[in-house]
């Protein structure tokens, strides 16, 4: 199925999109004719085995990566379309990002790890914006922390500083890859449920990358990847669910 660039309610969206590395012989296809839309205001996590194709999909929606062929959408951009220095700015401000390795300047304090997308973006933020960062701050306890820089935080302190800078632009969406991987089970599920509350309470998008089924059952939807192609689609489904899932998968690969 190819999506109209139109797609009512669709943040990102990518059609027809195929991704291959090197040539000849030696061709790999890590995306293979993949159409598919993420959904405005919803925690979508996408799993599949190392391999998959999964973190591929994620890098080029993001536009870290470019598609061998097809399409990808940030609304109604076309970012296919862009060049590098396009895209840069439309990374910096409509696109957040958390990473497994939280990628916190070690330079800077946790206020200035927070307030880096406007520094990047060469602005001060709006009154609203100042108010909103606020507010992230304060809920995600951060507060006593502002002048500290990330090596006197703990791991889950770090990961809550990276969704706040990830969220403090309100993006129009926000990729977060493997964002549980360095964390310990129990820091690993508050950040899950923060990722959550995001899009629950602040109709915040966001695509999650994942392989724990745990991790995967925090999310409103999950997309199912394997061999480059997405083979299934389903709603919010527990841990158990998702691990029978995964495994009828790898049975079938």
């Amino acid at each position: 199925m190819a999506f109209n660039h139109t797609e009512a309610g669709l943040v990102a969206r990518v059609s027809q999109l195929s991704k291959s590395y090197g040539s000849g012989s030696s061709t790999v296809r890590a995306l293979d004719d993949v159409s598919v839309g993420i959904r405005e205001s919803e925690f979508t996590a996408v799993m599949g085995p190392s391999g998959s194709g999964k973190s591929t999909l994620m890098h080029i929606m993001a536009g870290l990566d470019a598609p061998t062929t097809g399409s990808v959408w940030l609304g109604d951009t076309e970012i296919s379309a862009l060049n590098d220095r396009e895209l840069t700015t439309l990374r910096r401000r409509r696109v957040g990002f958390v990473f497994q390795s939280f990628n916190l300047v070690p330079t800077l304090t946790v206020g200035g790890n927070v307030h880096l997308p406007f520094e990047l973006d060469g602005r001060n933020p709006s009154g609203s914006e100042r108010e909103w960062v606020d507010e992230l701050i304060a809920s995600l306890g951060l507060a006593d922390r502002l002048t500290h820089r990330p090596h006197e935080l703990s791991g889950g302190q770090q990961q809550r500083v990276a969704i706040a800078r990830a969220l403090a632009t309100r993006p129009d969406v926000v990729f977060a890859d493997e964002p549980t991987g360095n964390l310990d089970t129990r820091t690993g599920r508050e950040v899950l449920e923060l990722l959550a509350a995001a899009a629950r309470d602040h109709q915040q998008s966001i695509v999650m990358v994942t392989h724990d089924p745990i991790a995967a059952s925090h999310a409103d939807r999950i997309l199912f990847v394997a061999d480059g192609r997405i083979i299934d689609d389903i709603e919010a489904a527990s841990a158990d669910e998702i691990s029978r899932k995964m495994l009828t998968m790898e049975r079938a690969a």
